[in-house]
């Protein structure tokens, strides 16, 4: 019994460093997709330096442990899985204040955050955009509305297992997160230019 665990813990981590060695082998194409836009986000914003031309700056992921505060096991399944999903090991976040209401005491393990930057950012944006929200039943795109007026946009995913990355014979329970992107944009309406133009599948307003 004792081994079948260490097999199955081994089994992981091993997914885990398959996806961050990807990150790195892989040919970051949405970094060159960027490239070819910036002419199209000069011309419609009429920037006079490049610089100042908005981008992606990083993407954060949050998955909040919710009831799973108090089980450890449960924490261990949620950073294996948003590790597996991110490529890279995410880190725990642990509530700030006590909270009676919700049961929260300060310092509490209360949620799991991956931050992604350079081309790992970029792999991840590119599964999200073009493998992930396709396979997700009766999609017909993302709200427009969740930008936060600083150029910055959220979205929520309800489940784990449309990442292809996750076997649904592993999974003990059903988790959420929320992805943040995170942009150089000072306007939300550039903002929206930027990830448009990346292959953000907005729906249609």
């Amino acid at each position: 019994m004792a081994k079948t665990k260490e097999t199955e813990a081994a089994s992981k981590k091993k997914k885990v460093q398959q996806q961050e060695a990807k990150s790195f082998t892989e040919p970051a194409r949405l970094r060159l997709r960027y490239q070819q836009i910036v002419p199209q986000l000069v011309e419609k914003f009429g920037y006079k330096n490049v610089m100042q031309v908005p981008k992606l700056e990083k993407i954060v992921l949050n998955m909040g442990l919710g009831s799973e505060k108090d089980n450890p096991k449960g924490q261990e399944h949620a950073l294996e899985e948003l590790g597996i999903i991110a490529g890279q090991k995410p880190i725990i976040t642990k509530a700030r204040k006590s909270v009676a209401n919700f049961k929260v005491r300060e310092g509490m393990n209360i949620g799991a955050k991956v931050t992604l930057r350079g081309d790992r950012m970029y792999y991840f944006a590119d599964k999200l955009l073009n493998i992930v929200l396709p396979r997700v039943r009766d999609f017909h795109g993302v709200s427009d509305k969740s930008f936060d007026g600083r150029g910055n946009y959220a979205m929520g995913v309800k489940e784990q297992l449309i990442f292809p990355e996750i076997n649904y014979d592993d999974v003990d329970k059903i988790r959420g997160m929320d992805i943040v992107f995170v942009t150089s944009a000072k306007t939300d309406e550039e903002a929206k230019e930027l990830l448009t133009l990346l292959g953000m599948p907005f729906a249609q307003s």
